[in-house]
């Protein structure tokens, strides 16, 4: 790392210094950025299928009525942080043990706190959260790929996901969770184009990186990527495998880029800079998530605020509560690693991959439909035939990521895999197929990436023999498939809300004996 660090000027808009002979032409097409500059195709895009989403999930949001599912559990949770800051256990008129951090519930609370203690009000966070992840997802994937069409088209697929879809209508902690983290590694994506493209800059204005690096300002994405992490893992702990994520690609891409533009030392200088960043990026994320927590530091209400005291020990002030709050940690921490005990619904992570253990959130026989035999049922499901796309998908990627050694392909692999590959460490535990709620972005970016390699690239200049009919071919076989997927989403919609159907219409629709 040298010892001089310049800030690049930028240059007037109608003089450009010429680029000096040597690789600088290479190092700016590798440092191009992908994003289109089609900004209010973009716009329209990414407003449409965002207002489909919520549409799609506002429609009979007060139904099933009452709490269902684990809404027992987070929204009356929520409703109590209210009135008391943390969770309250009415029946014995204290605190409440909870094995998961505040912040979630702190969402769910905000919807309670403005449309009131029902349906609409437990459930709006999770709509909002939802329909916010369509929108990220479409500005990612336009971003990855280059393309507002393949965006917009991720966009979609997700609005039209039953998993998500159904995760969006009801208050479980697990839409926040993929959120925040899609957001995360939406600024995480933009950091890197953010730091080539100040790099780029400063090389154009005669910087000689083998020397110097530029001073690029205060890095907005990179905090931001942070923020959102911590929120993350106020969330749920398991965000904690997206945090390692996150830092791995740091040092990668700084790595990269150092190589890439010409730097004497790429690894050396990475090392010293990456560690520096790192280190402030992971304070920063633990400073976040302990904020989350003022509602249990602020009262003498929270389970475990007194540990010390309740064992006979002394308390002084700000140490005893942070004492206090770490037993309490690993006490959370024993509870999830004994969680073993049998579930009708629980899954591993082999089953999530292909959609073969659904959940069950809502289940009535006794509902008006005409007939003699009725059912209706929540059912938390992915949408069959694109969920099914997901495998051939991950290793077609695989296969791209590997031969073409593209860091978009191993990017939506990384996100895939920190969402689920964790969860095969442990094989006791009892786990659910909502769990794989942070990876559906991506892997829905991934079969997007293939529908994209199906329709082909455009190449201006090339001639028109084959060319434009292979476009047409592949834009044809792709617009089947999501016109396939969508109608895969509305004939399986009744179970997705709760709808009344005949028996028979309902059985119809178990594909397979494992999602009875």
């Amino acid at each position: 790392m040298s010892a001089t660090a310049v800030r690049p000027a930028e240059p007037p808009a109608a003089w450009r210094p010429a680029l000096p002979s040597g690789p600088l032409p290479s190092v700016r097409a590798r440092f191009a950025s992908q994003v289109p500059s089609d900004g209010r195709r973009a716009l329209i895009v990414t407003i449409g299928v965002t207002a489909l989403a919520a549409v799609l999930r506002l429609i009979g949001l007060d139904h099933p009525k009452g709490l269902i599912f684990d809404e027992v559990y987070y929204a009356q949770d929520a409703h109590t942080m209210l009135a008391h800051g943390v969770e309250w256990d009415a029946a014995r008129d204290g605190s409440a043990y909870v094995a998961h951090p505040p912040f979630g519930k702190w969402i769910i609370a905000a919807g309670e706190g403005t449309f009131g203690f029902d349906e609409l009000g437990w459930r709006i966070s999770a709509v909002v959260a939802g329909v916010a992840s369509v929108a990220i997802l479409v500005l990612l994937v336009r971003r990855l790929t280059g393309s507002t069409m393949l965006g917009g088209t991720a966009g979609l697929l997700l609005a039209v996901e039953g998993s998500q879809f159904v995760l969006s209508r009801t208050s479980l902690l697990d839409i926040f969770l993929a959120t925040l983290i899609l957001a995360a590694m939406y600024c995480l994506v933009c950091d890197r184009d953010w730091r080539r493209t100040g790099w780029l800059a400063a090389i154009e204005n005669g910087l000689d990186p083998q020397r110097r690096r530029p001073r690029l300002g205060l890095p907005w994405w990179r905090i931001a990527t942070a923020v959102l992490l911590g929120l993350a893992m106020s969330t749920k702990w398991s965000a904690l495998w997206y945090i390692v994520l996150c830092i791995v690609l740091f040092v990668i891409w700084d790595w990269r880029l150092r190589v890439e533009a010409g730097a004497r030392k790429p690894l050396r200088d990475t090392l010293i800079y990456e560690f520096v960043q790192n280190l402030w990026f992971g304070f920063l994320a633990i400073g976040v998530y302990v904020a989350t927590w003022a509602g249990w530091f602020a009262n003498d209400s929270g389970s475990y605020r007194h540990w010390l005291a309740d064992n006979g020990h002394g308390e002084p002030p700000v140490i005893g509560a942070l004492v206090n709050w770490y037993q309490y940690h690993l006490s959370v921490l024993e509870f999830h690693a004994g969680l073993s005990s049998e579930h009708s619904y629980q899954s591993v992570p082999f089953q999530w991959l292909f959609n073969l253990r659904p959940v069950v959130f809502y289940w009535s026989s006794d509902v008006p439909c005409g007939s003699d035999r009725c059912a209706a049922e929540v059912l938390l499901l992915g949408t069959p035939l694109l969920w099914w796309a997901f495998v051939p998908a991950i290793l077609a990627v695989l296969a791209w990521a590997v031969y073409k050694r593209d860091w978009r392909a191993w990017f939506i692999l990384a996100g895939i895999g920190a969402g689920i590959l964790p969860w095969f460490a442990y094989p006791e535990r009892t786990m659910f197929f909502f769990y794989a709620a942070p990876a559906v972005p991506f892997f829905i970016a991934a079969v997007t990436w293939c529908l994209g390699m199906i329709i082909g690239r455009h190449r201006p200049g090339r001639s028109a023999t084959g060319s434009p009919e292979r476009r047409l071919t592949g834009a044809l076989i792709a617009g089947a498939f999501i016109a396939v997927v969508v109608l895969c989403f509305a004939y399986f919609w009744p179970i997705y809300t709760g709808e009344p159907l005949d028996y028979n219409e309902w059985h119809s629709r178990m594909w397979l004996d494992s999602w009875i």
